[in-house]
């Protein structure tokens, strides 16, 4: 079966904030039409930051969840910065930490249903403490309790998980490659 790309027949916006704007585009489908509601986002980076065999993680409170999560530092990207940009920035925001090397391990759209928001995820090595920090708690967690803790539900960010997950791959198959 092929897939019909959507013709956007009309937009209309509902909503402007500070970081979002959510519209409604009327599409045209095989047979008819059909309303899209889209959130517009203008993209994050994230970072997945080692020092030795540790990565930081923050911990911090989320309103749309109404919960604690413990995540890998993240942000949204400025107008006029680069993915890159952002990482650094974030990650020196959130841990006080600025990192000499980063790596893209991917970037991904965590829900492309509704919404146009592409997540960039780096690797951070070779850091150095520049501040201390008092707005989220850093927690740096060993390397090898983090798929424990993926699997226990105890991280359910899912470019956390999706980060961790490629840092980990990503150090396996690195470290296979240099023991052949």
């Amino acid at each position: 079966m092929m897939i019909a790309e959507e013709k956007t027949l009309r937009s209309e916006e509902l909503y402007r904030g500070r970081i979002i704007q959510l519209r409604v585009d009327t599409v045209s489908v095989p047979g008819g039409t059909k309303r899209r509601e889209i959130v517009v986002h203008p993209g994050a980076a994230a970072i997945v930051a080692f020092i030795g065999e540790h990565v930081l993680l923050v911990e911090q409170y989320r309103k749309a969840v109404e919960a604690k999560t413990l995540e890998i530092p993240a942000g949204t990207i400025e107008a006029g910065e680069t993915p890159e940009a952002c990482a650094a920035r974030e990650l020196e925001e959130e841990t006080g930490y600025r990192a000499t090397k980063l790596y893209k391990l991917i970037e991904f759209f965590p829900s492309p249903g509704i919404s146009s928001e592409i997540i960039h995820i780096f690797k951070a090595d070779e850091l150095e403490k520049v501040r201390d920090v008092s707005e989220l708690t850093v927690r740096p967690v060993p390397r090898t309790e983090l798929m424990a803790m993926i699997r226990s539900g105890e991280l359910r960010d899912g470019k956390t998980i999706i980060g961790l997950l490629m840092a980990l791959i990503q150090d396996t198959q690195t470290h296979h490659a240099s023991s052949r």
